[in-house]
């Protein structure tokens, strides 16, 4: 699609606001509401067996849904599925922080997830359509980027001065503000955008995937709080091998799949999948367990525990930017995306050290500036690689599989090291323990990082970029 064929050209700057401020919405419910939790279950008087469906039951329905969200905005429209999604997620956000009842706040928090998946796909998508010359779309990418690598920061920073200052409620009601903006935006900015005919949407395909994801999902929080050898947990990760693999045989066969494999099999964006998932694993270790060191063993408030992690947050920024804008054009994936990881890797082994007494400015401000340099150079590049090329037909659904990546990753990894740091632990738990435990998953995400530093090295191809050309006619462009 070129320049004279896109609507969205002349407005494209501004539309990287509305996207932006959608994005930031999406990514700051990942660990916005969390620091909220304490003070939501003491005023809805829920047990902590119970507490954790409030995180769950958001995950579950994100990460099981983005893959048919991502092909509803292909099929029917990116600006009026952004739109829908977005109204969506305000109103049942406004729900969640009027909740007077558990049941009614996790129910919320399902229908958050249910649009969330509409909305994710739709806002990448639309970046994807709106900026095809390369130097402007690597700088759109770069802030993108920016956003979704610092974005679960910040979440914690605006969580603790939410809950402090006013309400865990306003952690929900918050969203109405950056919803209200961009459904504003998106109506005054955006043409819809839909292919020339519809296939039919693949319902053998939707079912077993979404099933598919349910079941990693729901396994890997299960696993987390009862063991990997409890007979549901065991149930529901088997499901999931079973019902991905007949997902993967009835898109094969598919006359109209919900993924066209061509997206996967290509080796950049395969592998550019694959750096998001691993990185999405190993970064909970620094915002779960930190997140509690700094309150514990340092006594910070929420607030102060947020304002911690503000080194990370500007760093992802800046190196986000800088790595998309002039680093890859001219050297490609490969060889900013592996350091990235390697960055991530040190940053995790200096985390190893941490004992009961470190203090902030030796112990945890290297590991920040590191883990947010390799978050910069990891998140931009891929995600931009990830969609690269797509006809404008598949682009919801390749922005889906990045999203899907990124929440199936952020399931396991937090799953997997939150066992491993349990693991640890004596019958009476000793602050020495707590901390032994934290290390220890430290170590196993500097492991997870190290894997993907050599994965990204041995599955990017060398070189720069080439910008695959999109078949004429793809789209047809409505008012």
């Amino acid at each position: 699609m070129s320049e004279q064929t896109n609507p969205h050209h002349l407005r494209r700057w501004s539309i990287l606001m509305v996207i932006g401020v959608a994005q930031l919405m999406v990514v700051l419910d990942a660990t916005v509401v969390n620091i909220a939790l304490p003070s939501a279950q003491h005023a809805l008087h829920f047990s902590n067996v119970n507490r954790q469906w409030v995180v769950t039951a958001y995950a579950l329905a994100f990460g099981s849904l983005l893959l048919l969200g991502g092909r509803i905005s292909d099929f029917f429209g990116r600006k009026w599925t952004f739109i829908g999604g977005l109204a969506g997620f305000a109103v049942a956000s406004a729900v969640g922080g009027a909740a007077q009842s558990f049941d009614m706040l996790v129910a919320a928090r399902a229908v958050q997830g249910a649009f969330g998946a509409l909305l994710a796909p739709a806002a990448l998508s639309l970046l994807t359509t709106t900026f095809t010359q390369p130097g402007e779309r690597a700088k759109a990418f770069g802030i993108y980027g920016a956003i979704a690598g610092s974005g679960a920061s910040i979440g914690l920073l605006l969580g603790g001065m939410l809950t402090s200052v006013l309400s865990w409620r306003y952690t929900m009601f918050v969203n109405l503000i950056f919803a209200a903006a961009a459904i504003a935006g998106g109506l005054a900015l955006l043409h819809n955008q839909r292919p020339a005919t519809r296939p039919r949407i693949d319902i053998p395909g939707v079912a077993t995937v979404s099933g598919g994801l349910f079941s990693i999902v729901y396994g890997f929080n299960h696993a987390q709080t009862t063991s990997w050898g409890n007979p549901v947990t065991v149930a529901f990760l088997v499901a999931a091998v079973v019902l991905i693999g007949g997902f993967l045989a009835i898109e094969r066969r598919s006359a109209s799949p919900l993924l066209p494999l061509r997206i996967v099999t290509n080796r950049n964006r395969g592998a550019a999948f694959l750096s998001v998932g691993v990185t999405s694993a190993g970064m909970f270790g620094v915002f779960l367990f930190l997140t509690y060191w700094l309150q514990q063993n340092l006594g910070l408030s929420p607030i102060m525990s947020g304002v911690a992690f503000l080194p990370l947050t500007l760093t992802v920024m800046a190196t986000a930017v800088i790595s998309q804008t002039r680093l890859v054009p001219r050297f490609g994936p490969r060889p900013i995306v592996a350091p990235g990881m390697l960055f991530a890797a040190a940053g995790m082994v200096l985390l190893t050290r941490l004992g009961v007494h470190s203090s902030y400015a030796a112990a945890v401000l290297p590991t920040l500036l590191l883990m947010g340099t390799g978050m910069g150079l990891i998140f931009a590049p891929s995600m931009s690689t990830a969609t690269l090329g797509v006809r404008p037909a598949d682009a919801g659904v390749a922005s889906a599989t990045v999203n899907t990546m990124q929440q199936v990753g952020a399931s396991v990894g937090t799953a997997l090291l939150s066992t491993i740091a349990t693991s640890s632990l004596g019958r009476i738990p000793s602050a020495t323990s707590v901390v032994h435990g934290y290390t220890l998953a430290f170590g196993v995400s500097a492991g997870i990082f190290a894997v993907g530093a050599i994965a990204a090295a041995l599955l990017f191809e060398s070189g720069a970029h080439r910008t695959a050309s999109v078949p004429a006619g793809e789209i047809v462009a409505l008012g």
